[in-house]
């Protein structure tokens, strides 16, 4: 048998970790990749006012058209900003049941407050993963509309 503050270390803290970490990954990412397309996006019609005959400033123009258009399709395929929402939800609703778990307030004032922590954690984890798997096979409202 475990004991709670095993638990606590060694399952509870670790998932927080791990969903905080992801989390703070995916926002970073998908941060980066908007800046960049908002950027190229941005320089395409100042470089359209310089192009006139030159050749490069066109290839540039096409070269950073393809870039927004990679960008995009990227995020749209990554759903960055939805796991980084999603990591985070999870993160911060497995804190509150530590914390709660650890203050025993309610539900965690009665005398099986153990057994009922593992429960709720164990069926936020089990949720979340089905729901992952479930985007992994379904496509996205954006893919299917594609």
């Amino acid at each position: 048998m475990i004991s709670p503050e095993d638990y606590i270390e060694q399952r509870l803290n670790d998932q927080i970790n791990w969903y905080g970490q992801k989390s703070r990954t995916n926002q970073l990412w998908f941060k980066r990749l908007r800046f960049a397309e908002i950027v190229a996006a941005a320089v395409i019609p100042f470089l359209a006012g310089f192009a006139g005959e030159s050749l490069s400033i066109k290839i540039a123009i096409g070269a950073l058209g393809v870039v927004v258009a990679i960008i995009a399709s990227l995020l749209a395929l990554l759903r960055l900003q939805e796991h980084w929402i999603n990591y985070r939800a999870i993160a911060e609703a497995l804190k509150t049941e530590k914390f709660l778990f650890l203050t025993q307030t309610q539900p965690y004032d009665t005398g099986d407050a153990f057994h009922f922590l593992v429960q709720r954690v164990e069926a936020l984890l089990s949720k979340e993963n089905t729901e992952w798997m479930q985007s992994m096979i379904k496509p996205s409202k954006e893919e299917g509309d594609a």
